[in-house]
């Protein structure tokens, strides 16, 4: 199932070597979100495999980016110690455009609002 997540480019991180045959990439974006009228941040890491370590080369920090993604679960044992590690491996990375919210709290402009020496508009309705 694949997943998807909007936000700032906060962080890209050096391509690592692991294996012969295997070399990841991490980059970190920022989620904003707005509960009850309190904003609130969380960095969410992502992890590039292989030849999708090249696919965030041609982005800039604080672009705002929507993450396509699937979640990957992994279980490691070591003297009988179980752990289970989650990685959310990107596989496709999409530039967003900014969009510019408007303002709700500016009032409507009335006579008032006119410079001055300028009479407001003739009510010239046939009615």
């Amino acid at each position: 199932m694949a997943f998807e997540l909007s936000g700032k480019l906060i962080e890209i991180f050096q391509t690592i070597q692991v294996k012969d045959n295997f070399r990841k990439r991490e980059f970190v974006v920022e989620k904003k979100e707005t509960v009850g009228g309190t904003e609130y941040s969380d960095p969410v890491k992502f992890q590039l495999l292989n030849d999708r370590c090249d696919i965030i080369d041609s982005f800039n920090l604080n672009d705002q980016v929507k993450v396509s993604f699937n979640i990957r679960g992994n279980r490691w044992e070591r003297d009988g110690n179980v752990n289970y590690f989650i990685n959310l491996a990107a596989w496709k990375i999409e530039k967003e455009s900014v969009e510019f919210k408007k303002d709700t709290d500016v009032p409507f402009p009335d006579e008032s609002d006119l410079p001055a020496g300028v009479d407001g508009p003739e009510d010239d309705l046939p009615f």
